[in-house]
């Protein structure tokens, strides 16, 4: 390279640098609005309350500390079972070249982008269903017997990744010194992935503890958390200053759990491509085929039956008589807007939502990665903290600071979308964070030697190469939109009721229509995320697919 085009190439860099950190003041705005306004409106009117009691009062009137015992042990036990129910399934997708190993995956992780309330509307015919006999309707067993439903993916996806970073020929060279099969894993791989191990528990504790559509479905009015108890307050009792010390509290323990998890995660960190790729798994042959069936049997019960049931169920609602009237009251708007409009307004909402949560999380990601420098990661650590805040107590705030906008702010149609993309700009940031990470820099060095400018650069260089990773994020950041409904439900009117508030709605009418309907609404919902899901695991196959081609040559 010649000094005048090292010259141009430095100059360039030196303006996309300044671009970048300009342009990390968007996501930090964005934030700002949307998380610490409502937070803020939430501290403030405890504190102007008139009522003059202390938090320590606060918390004993609610039984809050109580409470906070409940949350964590729940998510506690939540981890660990999933964690039990997971461990075949990470072996499986780990060391098995499986024929359809795709649509496992796929399997895996539906149940985690499903709606909580469609969980427990799931569990709910399953446990009056099919599984009538073990008596449990409701309560914290069949609470726990969700969660593991739900965060099984967590567990398969972070361990998983973490086995195939293991070199086989580790555990050859163990067997080679008369190490037995047990004895190599135990030797070899258990202490390789120990740490993604415990990763993936604590984040199945973050999730479980902030808990809400599943308790609110399954726990009979008698299972009670934080969150559950934060809702009654603002919302059954209208009292603020007892529901602002809950919220306190949990932000607390939740931003515990943060930490924890950043910090094992560190220790964790995967990097680079799978080094035990499709020619290191085994086919299933002999008594290995066998235990695959037996695993495969296994995954269906925990995570093919509840949908099973779901569906059943939507056609057969007092579990006697067959009748398609769940499906047939879809149109039905006489007592409000119809499902078939909730499902209209959700898809349009979550495709705004989606697009607003890829543009901010992309910023987040460039500031991190390109040059943003304090102002970047300052703004990575705003976008990360609405995981640390229960959406609960989000929408809490949003009534507070809503009742003082003017009508037309209120009335917007982009307040439920920026809310929904609040909660999934942290997911396209973390899946873009790495996929630029590992982008040549020379490439984008070339591209300013020839000419090109900073957004010139980002299209051909930058998003050209992570276009697949873009379109992965894109899609998780929909079907978490799609589904949200804790910060949702504060805010939903009659023309922008979303279809898991209305689901929700429903379950809390009298009457089989009614529930037959939400069975049905719950079974779209499932057909939605499923094949979103399956969209992005083409993509994802489509990406190792040519990862394994590339290590071959």
């Amino acid at each position: 390279m010649t000094e005048s085009g090292s010259s141009r190439s430095g100059s360039a860099r030196s303006g996309s640098s300044r671009a970048v950190r300009a342009a990390t003041a968007v996501p930090a705005g964005f934030v700002v609005v949307l998380f610490a306004w409502p937070l803020i409106a939430l501290v403030r009117r405890a504190l102007t309350d008139d009522h003059g009691a202390g938090a320590s009062e606060l918390l004993a009137r609610t039984h809050g500390w109580h409470l906070l015992g409940v949350t964590l042990a729940q998510a506690a036990a939540s981890a660990v079972l999933s964690v039990v129910v997971a461990a075949p399934l990470v072996w499986l997708l780990s060391t098995v070249h499986l024929r359809g190993g795709a649509l496992l995956r796929i399997l895996v992780t539906v149940p985690f982008v499903l709606p909580t309330v469609v969980v427990g509307v799931a569990f709910r015919a399953l446990l009056t269903g099919p599984l009538d006999f073990l008596g449990i309707r409701g309560g914290w067993p069949a609470i726990l017997l969700a969660h593991i439903f739900l965060n099984v993916a967590v567990v398969v996806r972070v361990v998983t990744a973490a086995w195939r970073q293991i070199d086989p020929r580790t555990v050859e060279a163990a067997r080679t010194l008369g190490a037995t099969p047990l004895r190599a894993f135990i030797d070899v791989v258990v202490p390789r992935i120990l740490p993604a191990t415990a990763a993936a528990a604590t984040l199945v504790f973050l999730f479980c503890s902030t808990s809400f559509g599943v308790i609110v479905i399954l726990g009979d009015g008698t299972a009670r958390t934080l969150e559950t108890e934060i809702y009654q307050q603002a919302i059954g009792y209208f009292r603020i200053p007892e529901a602002v010390a809950l919220s306190v509290l949990q932000i607390i323990v939740v931003a515990c759990a943060l930490l924890l998890a950043r910090v094992v995660a560190g220790r964790s960190t995967i990097s680079g491509p799978p080094v035990l790729g499709r020619e290191h798994r085994r086919r299933p042959r002999g008594a290995v085929r066998v235990v695959v069936l037996v695993v495969l049997a296994w995954a269906v019960v925990w995570l093919l039956l509840p949908l099973i049931a779901l569906a059943v169920r939507s056609v057969r609602p007092d579990g006697r008589a067959w009748s398609a009237a769940g499906y047939r009251a879809l149109a039905d708007d006489t007592y409000g807007p119809s499902v078939l409009d909730a499902l209209r307004y959700s898809l349009t909402s979550a495709l705004a939502a989606m697009v607003l949560a890829v543009v901010i999380g992309l910023l987040v990601a460039l500031g991190v990665t390109r040059g943003g420098g304090l102002p970047g990661r300052v703004t990575a650590v705003l976008a990360v903290l609405p995981l640390g805040v229960s959406a609960v107590t989000l929408g809490f705030g949003y009534l507070l600071v809503i009742g003082t906008l003017p009508t037309a702010v209120v009335q917007s149609p982009l307040v439920i979308p920026a809310v929904q993309a609040l909660l999934a700009v942290p997911v396209v940031a973390g899946v873009m964070i790495p996929a630029l990470n590992q982008v040549p820099g020379r490439l984008r060095d070339a591209a300013r030697t020839l000419g090109a400018g900073p957004w010139w650069v980002l299209i051909s260089v930058d998003l050209r190469l992570t276009a697949r990773s873009l379109g992965a994020a894109a899609g998780f950041s929909f079907v978490m939109a799609i589904g949200e409904f804790g910060a949702t439900s504060f805010l939903a009117r009659a023309d922008t009721t979303t279809l898991p508030v209305l689901i929700g709605s429903l379950m809390s009418r009298p009457g089989a229509v009614n529930l037959a309907t939400a069975m049905a609404a719950s079974v779209l919902l499932v057909v939605v995320s499923a094949a979103v899901i399956a969209a992005i695991e083409v993509i994802g196959e489509g990406r190792s697919g040519r990862a394994d081609t590339d290590a071959d040559d």
